[in-house]
């Protein structure tokens, strides 16, 4: 394996998945790169750029059936259009929707090739992460599910166990639904409970098809759970899991709208917690699978404020040393972010000024947080022979 290597998917044309006046906006990826650019993070030692093809008929039916795909093509010809989850307020149809969908799949493809043909130890596409598409449905703002795609592809190359991490506050209902009766795949997501969020799906006790119990997890955390609930919910549950299934690679889906100034949810992380969920995940490569971590975007929809550091501090974490929390925000990026965003607030620093704390579970018996901790490790830690009461499980 190369030694200590990132590669980092990028093109400017994968902003061309563009849904117009939408909430998934390109900008958050296009301001996001340019951040990583002005700190310097792509210029280190050891970063591989890497410029995606879109994804093949032969890689997308891993996942999607061919007559889905047949109707993403269709869709934008057609004025009249109707099905398939497309041409709604959600999923509208938008010019070379397929081709941009197309092109996100091959981005995620193109880094865990790079990271299972050990031509680089780590790899990012910050314009992936669409966990919400169905084989036969676009859903949730995603036409085609890039990481389902890419763990597919995985599969297909002979991996054994791939554990996928989704720490986007909505639940990765795509990527558990394609690998839920498969014991090859792990899927933990932590989210915003669905009884107060889309999708309505990532209850405790989903936990994996008759083939497979065990490996869906799944951690709904009730509205207003903080950096420090949320860690404590994190180390409680999925370094246990992980560690138990040992799995040869990591692939993460790092959407960053659990943030408390995210305007489609109500979790209130800052961008230092979800600057430390990123090092926990690549904490775990490193000591699980010899570093193999193939992490994505997601969602993410306060444009300026958020999405940009969050995902540089995620570029960062896998490029080398976490940047400081207090790192100044470079000028030209600033005077970049107001050109594209007029009258929204530009952070000056890379942290929200908070520094989350370290702690341990269990906390009272009354916290929700804590109930909902307890109640996922009791669906499924048994199920890897763990001790859903014993903190050092």
């Amino acid at each position: 394996m190369a030694d200590d290597t990132t590669a980092v998917v990028w093109d400017s044309a994968l902003l061309d998945y563009d849904m117009g006046d939408h909430p998934l906006n390109p900008v958050r990826v296009e301001l996001t790169m340019a951040l990583a650019r002005d700190l310097g993070i792509l210029d280190r030692p050891g970063v591989q750029m890497i410029t995606p093809a879109e994804a093949d008929e032969t890689d997308l039916t891993r996942v999607h059936r061919a007559d889905y795909l047949d109707a993403v093509r269709l869709a934008p010809i057609d004025p009249f259009f109707s099905g398939w989850g497309l041409n709604t307020p959600d999923n509208p149809v938008f010019d070379d929707m397929h081709q941009a969908s197309a092109r996100i799949c091959g981005a995620t493809l193109a880094a865990a090739r790079a990271v299972w043909h050990g031509t680089a130890r780590r790899a990012v596409n910050v314009s992936g992460g669409l966990h919400h598409a169905m084989p036969a449905r676009a859903a949730g703002f995603c036409v085609y599910n890039d990481p389902a795609v890419a763990i597919a592809w995985l599969l297909a190359e002979g991996a054994q166990r791939v554990a996928y991490i989704d720490v986007d506050v909505h639940h990765g209902d795509g990527v558990q639904a394609a690998f839920y009766n498969d014991p090859r795949v792990l899927t933990v997501s932590l989210h915003e409970t669905p009884l107060a969020l889309f999708p309505g799906t990532g209850f405790a006790d989903e936990t994996g098809g008759p083939d497979a119990e065990g490996t869906a997890v799944n951690v709904p955390l009730p509205p207003g759970t903080g950096d420090a609930a949320w860690l404590r919910a994190f180390h409680a549950i999925v370094p246990s899991v992980v560690r138990a299934f040992a799995p040869e690679i990591i692939v993460s889906q790092c959407g960053a709208d659990a943030h408390r100034l995210d305007p489609l949810a109500d979790l209130k992380l800052s961008v230092d917690g979800q600057r430390a969920a990123y090092i926990a995940m690549r904490g775990l490569a490193d000591e699980l699978c010899d570093g193999r971590w193939v992490a994505t975007g997601g969602g993410g929809y306060a444009l300026v404020e958020v999405v940009p550091r969050a995902w540089s501090h995620l570029l960062a974490v896998a490029t080398g040393e976490p940047l400081a929390p207090g790192t100044p925000t470079p000028l030209q990026w600033r005077a970049l972010a107001a050109a594209r965003r007029p009258g929204e607030t530009v952070p000056e620093t890379m942290t929200d000024g908070t520094e989350p704390p370290v702690e341990s579970w269990p906390g009272t018996s009354d916290d929700p947080v804590d109930r909902a901790i307890l109640a996922t490790r009791t669906a499924v830690f048994p199920l890897h022979g763990l001790d859903p009461h014993d903190p050092r499980d």
